[in-house]
């Protein structure tokens, strides 16, 4: 398991683990829980990889942690800080992805201990993780040096807790096993891409409920200090004698619930299906039958008759959840209800969201489809709670009425080639930083240069489901055009996200028919460290990217490596780019910047996270994006975190002589829209996520704010307010306070 400590001071537990502990003290019994149940998080669809929350009093698990299972957590009120256990079916990326962010978060919140289970590499990757870059930062799934890591892989076997015992099963695919090792020449990865884990999990029995009115018609001495032993032996199981007679407890008391079963298995592949199918514990590995199986299983494991017998062995009483591509389910509903609403104030620059859809396949067993928060009860009733799980709102704005725009702009910022109708293209994946909002994702920025060829700044966690959200059934083709990635630094919110969409990019190139081809990657060299580690211990990698470092395009630097030569003329060629420069800017170290200059003339830099830098305003710009992440009036907050503030940004643009500023990388305390500055003008603009800004728009978008301010006046007004308290408070703090009979003045300073 994982015992995540601070190394400074010893973390105080949260007060519901303290409440739960003093109640089980108090019982003095160890009897298992009133109310458990699974919800679905992630449906597996193609935007939100698969994963389980399960809930008792007592614990919170959570079954895979792939990209985005954070940002649902926020969005739908699943508090991580309760997190006792992830369990992990497998060591993919798409098992994995957002444990980095997850792990961050837990240790932040102060979590005393988080039990990660699954399998073996795990220890691995845990003790190889210790490499230090961007002041400490995690650059793996697993946390920082400063946190100590431990694992329980499936070797360990069974274990329990207060909820539930959990027997970890591993499933081997033998075939591709004895393929990977007797590969002969090559030194052997620590990897093991033969082996899933199964979790078999069944809940603590509880004790029956004592029936007062039964207990009074016997003549019991119910509201007295007597009845408590009678209660205990009673619901212990045993008879009791009182005034002579003998009182059994089915007399008195419900009967005691043994515990429902529940398994979590997953079937990558068709090459598992034997193995899983033929597993004994999957079916007889407790006395009880599985009240619910739950499947992270592809639809072609599905729809094989082998797959489809093996379901049908369990009881007909045992419901089977399906969890993989082909749910139809929306998960991120604030997301599509905002776009909704920001589509009325511009069409174009507001595309509604979209649905990635695929068709079902019927199988004989009676099934259902996970949908995000769709519940199973285990206690205290078993079945379906349909409840809870979501439908999309309509879309309501009281006292707003939209601006009616033209199709087209008359107003054309830059007059170009004959594509300058359409690209370049600039769509903002995501806007916020640090950690994923339920309306902002954490970095990433798209650049359709042309028809065909596209560039991606930064990648944090979740960019490829924000891309599925985009662009729906046609990701593929966006995807296909993705041909370089730039990585300004490596916080979690600016790369981690990266995994996924090499692994989606050659999928969609594949399902196209297009040859596949590397992506260029230019980025730290701390970058390599990360996937090299990834490589040797979870899955391959290394073959999807030609790496250029960042230093490479430094306006100074000699590049004298023939390869790295050919591979920086064959990016300039594929992009129709002139230059790409780069510079050290003052964030983490190292941080950089970029600039692309394109053949026919325009010239986009995008700073990443950084103070205002004299070193990035040498580059110029056409069209500079720059992070905001503060307002004004936190000046020395963004200073303590290498930020920099709303007027900030745009001063560097006005230094740069850009032709137009997005402001961008907004804070948590910014959900919907930033706070704007009396240095806002017709050059300055603010993002959104699924914003698309073709540069021929720019000019327009300065109209939109009144629009924009009329629809989110609320959260302005809320943030105003604010602002006006915490400077009324540092201007009570910063006053002279006069003491004459003590002849005493002193005064202090906020934030120092």
């Amino acid at each position: 398991h994982w015992a995540l400590k601070k190394k400074k001071a010893k973390q105080k537990e949260p007060l519901r683990r303290t409440k739960t502990k003093e109640t089980w003290l108090k019982r003095g019994d160890v009897h298992g829980p009133s109310t458990v149940y699974v919800q679905v998080l992630g449906a597996g669809s193609r935007d939100n990889s698969a994963s389980l929350y399960v809930f008792s009093e007592y614990n919170r698990y959570l079954f895979n942690c792939g990209e985005g299972t954070q940002r649902l957590m926020q969005e739908h009120k699943l508090k991580a800080a309760r997190l006792d256990n992830i369990l992990l079916t497998r060591l993919s990326w798409e098992n994995v992805g957002g444990l980095s962010g997850m792990i961050l978060t837990l240790k932040e919140t102060g979590v005393p201990e988080c039990v990660l289970s699954g399998p073996p590499q795990l220890v691995r990757k845990s003790t190889s993780t210790k490499q230090k870059a961007c002041v400490k930062t995690p650059i793996t799934v697993c946390p920082d040096c400063s946190v100590s890591a431990a694992v329980r892989p499936y070797t360990d076997g069974t274990y329990s807790d207060k909820t539930m015992t959990v027997t970890q099963v591993p499933v081997f695919c033998l075939t591709f096993r004895l393929l990977f090792f007797l590969d002969d020449d090559k030194p052997k990865p620590s990897r093991d891409p033969s082996l899933v884990v199964s979790f078999i999990c069944k809940l603590n029995p509880k004790k029956g409920n004592f029936l007062v009115s039964e207990a009074k018609e016997l003549g019991l001495p119910v509201g007295t200090a007597a009845i408590g032993p009678l209660i205990k032996a009673l619901k212990d199981g045993r008879s009791v004698e009182y005034e002579g007679r003998e009182i059994r407890p089915e007399q008195v008391c419900t009967p005691t619930d043994p515990g429902p079963v529940f398994l979590v298995v997953e079937c990558p592949s068709e090459k598992f299906i034997r193995s899983v199918c033929t597993n004994q514990q999957h079916v007889s590995g407790t006395e009880d039958p599985a009240a619910l199986v739950v499947h992270l299983t592809p639809e072609s494991v599905l729809s094989s008759e082998r797959y489809q017998r093996w379901m049908e062995s369990f009881p007909s009483s045992t419901e089977h959840l399906i969890l993989n591509e082909h749910a139809r389910t929306v998960h991120n509903i604030r997301s599509y209800k905002l776009q909704a609403q920001l589509h009325m104030v511009h069409p174009e620059v507001f595309p509604p969201l979209r649905h990635y859809r695929e068709p079902q396949a019927a199988l004989h067993v009676p099934n259902v489809r996970a949908e995000c928060l769709l519940k199973f009860q285990l206690r205290p009733t078993l079945g379906w709670n349909r409840s809870s799980h979501h439908t999309q709102p309509a879309v309501t704005i009281d006292g707003f009425r939209a601006k009616k725009y033209p199709k087209h702009s008359s107003v054309s910022c830059f007059l170009l080639a004959d594509e300058a109708e359409q690209f370049p293209e600039v769509v903002f994946l995501g806007t916020g930083s640090a950690l994923p909002m339920k309306t902002r994702n954490v970095s990433g920025t798209l650049l359709n240069i042309s028809a065909s060829q596209s560039v991606l700044l930064d990648c944090g966690e979740g960019t490829f489901g924000q891309l599925c959200r985009h662009y729906g059934d046609e990701v593929d083709q966006a995807m296909s055009k993705i041909n370089t990635i730039f990585i300004s630094h490596m916080h979690a919110d600016h790369h981690t996200g990266l995994l996924k969409l090499l692994y989606q990019r050659k999928r969609a190139l594949s399902t196209l028919g297009k040859p596949d081809s590397p992506v260029f990657l230019l980025g730290p060299g701390y970058i390599m460290t990360w996937l090299n580690q990834y490589h040797q211990a979870c899955e391959e990698i290394l073959r999807h990217i030609n790496f250029i470092s960042n230093k490479c395009f430094f306006p100074n630097a000699e590049v004298t490596w023939p390869k790295t030569l050919s591979i920086i003329q064959s990016l300039l060629k594929k992009n129709g780019l002139d230059k790409v420069e780069t510079c050290l800017v003052r964030h983490c170290k190292p941080a950089y910047a970029c600039s692309l200059t394109h053949g026919s003339g325009w010239r986009l830099a995008f700073s990443g996270d950084t103070m205002p830098c004299d070193a990035f305003v040498r580059t110029g710009a056409t069209l500079l994006i720059h992070e905001a992440t503060l307002e004004d009036a936190l000046e020395e907050e963004a200073v303590e975190k290498r930020h920099s503030t709303t007027s900030q940004a745009i001063g560097i643009g006005m230094k740069m002589n850009a032709e137009f500023i997005m402001l961008n990388h907004f804070s948590q305390r910014y959900a919907k829209i930033p706070m704007f500055s009396a240095d806002f003008s017709d050059r300055v603009g603010i993002s959104f996520d699924h914003m698309r800004v073709r540069f021929r728009d720019l000019k327009l978008l300065p109209s939109l704010t009144p629009a924009l301010k009329a629809l989110f006046a609320e959260d302005l007004s809320e943030m105003e307010e604010q602002r006006d308290k915490r400077e009324l408070r540092n201007t009570k703090t910063a006053a002279p306070d006069f003491e004459p009979q003590k002849n005493k003045t002193h005064s202090k300073s906020p934030l120092k």
